[in-house]
């Protein structure tokens, strides 16, 4: 399964424990925040499980029914989570609003805080793992698990300050609103998870900046040729596929545009990973005079 498959089941385990730890926490306090905690950490396994079958899917193979891979499958797994994500919100405001009509002191404090405190730390500690690894094998996957799981530190310390609060002041219904406020931000966060991976299955194209790189890189090794036109990118997890048209003198030939394509491929896989390229050579009557200019 590649170097991200241990990662991805390391996070079942923690996604596991942490949800032990933050249902003991709302069973021992009866908190509607605590609650919102423990609802969203089901979530969790559900992403960790997913993004672990998305990575062992999304290595396999070019075949004759996905010629161009499987990648995509991270895409799908971080909709999925999101999905999930915008479920747990519901569910929490369902909850919150019976609290609101029916509120309750919380009890044992400490101890649930410290008990949701401890499960902070591990997903704190995770959530960096999985940041990283995302970035350095470029999974989408990986990423939307480890952004997910900071969000999840964020609202958790938000909850336990007000933990405090509610039991420093008695104001008992400071407990659903907390938890409403928590679903009103994973929610958000859901729905931005969604439109960013989206975007992967829509064959968006990689950040500007990236973009220009690839121009720059064109420009800078293709000695010989005239200029690069049509030139066009989409990346899929952790695949970017790039296409342009090479525009060489009409008297070249076919070993020596081979060549400058060679150089030009060879520049940039030493600076980018996961690249599939297509170069078309056309004759120099096919020049266009726009994109990039050979320099």
């Amino acid at each position: 399964m590649e170097a991200g498959g241990p990662i991805a089941a390391g996070s079942i385990g923690v996604s596991l424990l942490v949800l032990v730890l933050k249902s003991a926490a709302w069973w021992f306090t009866g908190s509607t925040a605590l609650f919102s905690d423990a609802a969203e950490s089901i979530v969790n396994v559900a992403s960790a499980a997913m993004a672990f079958g998305a990575l062992h899917l999304s290595v396999k193979p070019a075949d004759a029914n996905h010629p161009y891979g499987h990648a995509k499958v991270e895409f799908f797994a971080a909709v999925a989570e999101g999905g999930l994500i915008v479920a747990a919100a519901l569910v929490i405001l369902q909850h919150a609003w019976t609290a609101w009509q029916h509120p309750r002191g919380v009890d044992a404090p400490l101890f649930g805080v410290a008990l949701n405190g401890t499960a902070s730390a591990v997903n704190a500690i995770w959530s960096v793992v999985l940041l990283r690894a995302g970035q350095r094998l470029r999974s989408p996957a990986l990423a939307a698990d480890g952004r997910h799981l900071l969000t999840d530190v964020i609202t958790s310390l938000t909850l336990i300050a007000g933990i405090g609060l509610v039991v420093l002041t008695g104001v008992t219904v400071l407990d659903p609103l907390l938890a409403a406020g928590v679903a009103a931000y994973i929610l958000i966060s859901g729905a931005y998870l969604i439109g960013a991976s989206v975007g992967g299955l829509m064959d968006a194209a990689p950040s500007p900046p990236v973009v220009e790189r690839i121009r720059d890189l064109v420009a800078e090794h293709a000695s010989g040729a005239i200029e690069a036109h049509d030139l066009r990118t989409r990346h899929a997890g952790r695949v970017t596929f790039l296409e342009f048209h090479l525009v060489v003198p009409a008297a070249m030939t076919v070993a020596d545009a081979h060549d400058i394509c060679d150089r030009i491929e060879a520049a940039l896989r030493a600076e980018m990973g996961g690249l599939m390229i297509t170069i078309h050579i056309e004759p120099e009557g096919k020049a266009k005079h726009r994109g990039v200019l050979v320099l």
